[in-house]
């Protein structure tokens, strides 16, 4: 039963708890028992939730009591430490912030809390949720449960790596350029980064560049991420980005009325891209045309003519900076790696600054009429497998790339700040998963949630665990 629980996805869980098949009590016991056996060798988990069993024995005495239930009821999530927590450690990977305890829950969490879910534990990240790794001094280096060598990704790779080792069944995670999506993608669970400003960043830091900074969960399946973006989504009168009403679907999304258009592509101007990589995506696209969707191999011109990562860089270095200055100030012997990198950095001029904001005027531009002909862009989430730990260059197709190229595939989405999910639809040859991107247009959600379901019956690889 335990192993049962650990592997079941949150919506299977609330419907156990709901029905009095299994108590709250039950899998918040059997994920804990899970962290205690799988974390030591993991280090996804960070810090535990006090009370996650007194909270779990009081949803049970409410469902007992015929109280009203939320749809998560009962059922355990985990949170990135840079979400506040009420009376829970949040320490955002560095000892800068070390001990650091908040009064209040960042609204991702009190939304979770507020359906029922109950919170379990804080998982690892990269000092201040900045980099593709997920290191730092405090609580140290994450491993990945396919492969302990490998990095599970940044900078949410302590929320994918708890996920896939069966030590969480759903986790709130956040995404600057890659930090939702490609660490789901190296530890071969599901995740979503909704449109920019869908769910509110309060209570969640850092939030500089404020533009590209994204909330979205990450779960075992593609109704789970459902579920959760629709207890998630809305404005909260705090965040002045979230401002889109809950006037959508927070279903799986039904199909449009005409049939669904579908373009993929594996370059397009977005750099080179590992051949195990480009055929899962290939694959994918061939999975659904096989399915009666229609699909055509597409360019997208406006990614040739501008280099989002180029764009997102330059952008990045003259909102950051300041920042980091005034976070760091005094303590410069607890930087790590990214936080000392960027400092050393040169500043983006006035000029190249304004001309960046214009290129992604431009990429705005195109997308918006690549989706006036198309509905979904399948494209790769990162451009290799998942990567040794400490990675500082890889070479793709003989080419030598610097080890943020494996972001290339996800900052477009960033600048832009369209719709985008992460699942797996392969395995390299050694093994580890390989995932695809499904993108939409702005606010299309229900449309990825929709392909993206269909895609997951459709996988070669559905319910494949880590052997831990």
């Amino acid at each position: 039963m335990t192993t049962d629980l650990i592997h079941s996805d949150a919506t299977e869980l609330a419907e156990l708890i709901r029905t009095g098949k299994v108590s709250s009590v039950e899998v918040v016991k059997a994920h804990l028992d899970r962290i205690d056996a799988t974390n030591p060798r993991l280090n996804a988990i960070v810090t535990l939730a006090d009370g996650a069993l007194k909270t779990a024995r009081a949803a049970d005495e409410e469902l007992a009591a015929g109280g009203d239930v939320g749809p998560l009821h009962g059922v355990p999530f985990t949170a990135k430490d840079s979400y506040d927590t009420a009376g829970v450690l949040t320490q955002r990977g560095s000892p800068i912030f070390a001990g650091r305890v908040p009064d209040t829950d960042a609204t991702a969490v009190a939304r979770m809390k507020r359906a029922g879910a109950v919170l379990l534990a804080k998982t690892n990240l990269p000092e201040f949720s900045y980099w593709i790794e997920t290191d730092n001094l405090l609580t140290g280096r994450t491993n990945n449960p396919w492969d302990l060598d490998r990095s599970p990704g940044g900078s949410s790779g302590g929320e994918s790596a708890a996920i896939a080792a069966g030590m969480s069944p759903l986790g709130l995670a956040t995404d600057l350029s890659i930090s939702v999506r490609g660490p789901a993608a190296d530890t071969g669970v599901v995740s979503f980064k909704p449109t920019h400003g869908r769910i509110p960043m309060t209570g969640i830091w850092p939030r500089a560049p404020r533009r590209n900074w994204h909330v979205g969960p990450m779960a075992r399946s593609i109704r789970d991420l459902a579920l959760a973006y629709g207890v998630l989504a809305g404005p909260d009168g705090a965040d002045g980005f979230a401002t889109a009403p809950r006037d959508f679907d927070a279903g799986l999304g039904a199909s449009p009325d005409r049939p669904v258009r579908v373009g993929w592509l594996v370059d397009s101007g977005l750099g080179p891209t590992d051949a195990e990589v480009a055929a899962t995506v290939r694959a994918a696209a061939d999975a659904l045309q096989a399915a009666g969707v229609r699909v055509d191999a597409v360019s997208i011109p406006a990614l040739e003519r501008d280099n989002p990562l180029e764009l997102w860089t330059k952008l990045h270095l003259m909102e950051v900076k300041p920042a980091f200055r005034k976070v760091t100030a005094g303590h410069e012997d607890q930087m790590f790696t990214y936080s000392t990198f960027l400092a050393g950095m040169p500043d983006t001029s006035v000029e190249d600054y304004v001309e960046a904001e214009q290129g992604v005027e431009r990429l705005r531009d195109g997308f918006a009429e690549y989706f006036h002909q198309y509905d979904v862009l399948l494209l790769p989430v990162t451009t290799i497998p998942a990567h040794e730990h400490q990675l500082g260059q890889f070479t793709v197709d003989g080419r030598t790339m610097d080890a943020f190229h494996v972001s290339s595939t996800t900052v477009p989405f960033n600048v832009t700040g369209h719709p985008a999910l992460s699942m797996r639809f392969g395995t390299s040859s050694d093994g580890m998963p390989i995932a695809v991107q499904v993108v939409a247009t702005w606010h299309a959600e229900s449309t990825v949630l929709h392909i993206a379901s269909l895609l997951e019956t459709l996988s070669p690889v559905r319910d494949q665990h880590p052997a831990l």
